[in-house]
């Protein structure tokens, strides 16, 4: 053991504060008790392994999922300190584990960098968890103690030799607490220890699913050079390989890794320390003004834009980039509603400063490559250009100024929008029956004729050409592109309103992709909602009941029961319902179903719309035919 792996020992262990309130208020440590909460168990007690090999002594780690939904973490780093801490008298591990806020990232010694997005670390988990039990390798021997609820069950006890190190925790979330549900789900779990396997590259993640049988392995040499491959593998790269920058100032570590591709949508994902910062922050902000300045500066360069031209903006050389930027910070300052924004100042500067310089170097020794995202730069800036005069058509001087609403909107007439409502209806006989059967103080109807455009194929100049959209766009209020400002949107409530059958499906879909593509903010604001209308009326005698699937539609027949005559009409379409129908089933607050539009993962949600909605084929079928099997009572 060198003497390096030595100073991460007992005497860096800091105490700050006691367990007590973990269990009263759990949301406050790990943000909610729902299933994200759940998850989040996992990432504390991985965060620590991740931490184990940021500092350079952990190049493994096992997850496995048992039966009974239980947890363990195996790691292969030196192992949390056994020895006594200084102020409680306790061995090291069992102050880590029993007293919120102790372990060795708060003294500045333990470790250089750390994640853990809330930093409340492992005690946590301990506290939420029905039973843990952590075992220690090191200095020769394996450690052992239990915890119940956080309390310890017996001392750590010393239950064989061993030459390895490493910590082994195994919990078991506590349903008292976790009343919702204690189930993992693979997916999430997989997907964000592939996230940590490409943002260390060389650390090896395995995840094992006992329940299903289900295990993957992660490990990449080639860091998050091959995480922006792997987010463009649907897509046609501009160049190959991804370019790649990387350096260090002043403790401050910046990896950074981007390729452009043939499509027109920007994708760039920001992490400090391994959290990803979904709001940005200084080190975004410092890789987006270096990016759009040194380009300019090229392009003038070049004479790819002339004296009297204007310059290229940030929007225009972002277009179809995929970017991953990493730093490691010794002491992340997380701000903006999620905690999820980095503040540190100086970051940007480094950022700015060390990426230009490579960018520059980059841009000299390949022209080809410079050559080409130089003009695709200048196509997005054209077009740019274009969606303007284009966007003027869907702007209104005033949001309460009715008179250049679309023709097709039938408003609503309450100006509150946190109470208003529109609902977009897919053709104008659906349209028909939900103007008359709508509550006109609050609820706005607006019909479609037709499909809109595939948004994902096409660039914003040609999007605003569509009269669809336009009408979308005018009708909600809050612009679009450089204009889009949520707070200007009319109506809190956006509801897609489609038909139950596949065209239906396909039309809720492009929508879903337009909002997605160029309104996010709508649906992280959760203002995006999708309908629910019955597939089946059934009548017996007089009594009208409705069923909004096969499960529902048996309950009802059952409750009918046997022998009794029941008419049975399954649905079509939206327009085959007469207004009362509709409202009484549908529109109607008091009684319809609506499912909020959200968005858990970015990265994921635009990875499928890539692969649902873009030009290659081959992803397509393959995701297809992986998911077919889960589709149930397709109407063709």
């Amino acid at each position: 053991m060198s003497e390096n792996q030595h100073t991460y020992d007992a005497s860096q262990i800091q105490v700050l504060e006691g367990l007590e309130a973990v269990r009263k208020r759990p949301g406050m440590y790990i943000g909610s008790t729902s299933v994200r909460g759940l998850h989040h168990l996992v990432w504390e007690v991985v965060d620590n392994s991740i931490d184990e090999a940021l500092a350079g002594y952990c190049d493994k780690i096992d997850v496995f999922v048992h039966k009974d939904n239980s947890v363990t973490v195996v790691d292969n780093g030196r192992g949390i300190p056994v020895g006594e801490e200084q102020k409680t008298k306790r061995p090291a591990v069992e102050v880590v584990l029993t007293v919120l806020h102790a372990g060795g990232k708060f003294g500045g010694e333990g470790y250089k960098v750390s994640g853990g997005l809330h930093g409340v670390g492992v005690s946590v988990v301990n506290a939420l968890s029905e039973k843990l039990i952590v075992q220690v390798k090191t200095e020769g021997k394996m450690y052992e103690q239990e915890y119940h609820r956080g309390v310890p069950q017996y001392d750590l006890r010393v239950i064989g030799e061993t030459e390895e190190t490493g910590t082994t925790i195994t919990f078991k979330p506590d349903p008292e607490i976790f009343t919702e549900t204690t189930d993992y789900e693979f997916d999430t779990l997989q997907a964000r220890l592939r996230e940590l396997a490409f943002l260390n590259k060389g650390v090896e993640i395995n995840i094992i699913d006992e329940r299903t049988d289900q295990s993957s392995t992660y490990c990449y040499e080639g860091g998050i050079i091959s995480f922006v491959e792997y987010l463009n593998r649907n897509r046609e790269a501009l160049h190959e390989p991804p370019i790649f920058v990387e350096g260090s100032k002043d403790n401050i570590q910046i990896e950074i890794a981007f390729q452009y591709n043939d499509g027109y949508t920007e994708n760039l994902y920001s992490f400090a320390n391994n959290i990803n910062t979904h709001e940005g922050g200084t080190h975004e902000s410092g890789f987006k003004s270096a990016l759009t300045r040194i380009l300019n500066d090229y392009a003038r360069k070049t004479n790819s834009i002339k004296d009297n031209d204007a310059n290229l903006s940030g929007d225009d050389v972002r277009e179809g980039i995929t970017a991953i930027i990493s730093v490691k910070i010794p002491e992340p300052q997380f701000e903006g509603q999620t905690k999820t924004k980095l503040g540190n100042s100086e970051v940007r500067g480094i950022v700015e400063s060390l990426f230009a310089e490579k960018l520059q170097e980059f841009m000299d020794e390949n022209p080809a490559v410079a050559r080409k995202i130089i003009d695709k730069s200048l196509q997005a800036a054209r077009a740019r250009e274009a969606a303007r005069k284009a966007r003027e058509l869907t702007r209104r001087k005033n949001a309460l100024d009715v008179s250049s609403l679309p023709g097709k909107l039938a408003d609503c007439s309450s100006r509150d929008a946190s109470i208003s409502e529109v609902y977009i209806v897919e053709g104008d006989s659906a349209g028909g029956s939900a103007k008359q059967g709508r509550d006109r103080h609050f609820q706005a109807i607006l019909p479609l004729r037709g499909k809109i455009l595939n948004v994902e194929k096409a660039r914003l100049d040609k999007i605003l050409s569509n009269a669809e959209i336009r009408a979308i766009i005018t009708a909600l209020g809050s612009g679009i592109g450089d204009d889009f400002d949520v707070a200007k949107a009319r109506y809190h409530k956006i509801i897609i309103m489609t038909d139950a059958d596949v065209d239906g499906a396909h039309i809720r879909t492009l929508l879903l992709t337009f909002f997605y593509r160029y309104m996010r903010n709508m649906i992280e604001a959760g203002y995006v909602y999708i309908a629910q209308p019955p597939l089946y009326k059934l009548e017996r005698n007089k009594t009208i009941r409705y069923a909004y699937n096969e499960k529902q539609r048996d309950a009802v027949m059952k409750e009918f029961g046997e022998g009794t005559k029941v008419n049975v009409q399954r649905y079509k379409g939206l327009g085959e319902m007469n207004p009362e129908q509709l409202w009484e089933t549908t529109m109607d607050p008091e009684s319809r179903t609506l499912l909020q539009v959200s968005i858990q993962d970015a990265m994921e949600a635009d990875s499928v719309f890539d692969t649902l909605m873009g030009d290659n084929v081959e992803p397509r079928r393959d995701f297809i035919q992986q998911h077919a099997k889960y589709v149930k009572d397709l109407d063709i």
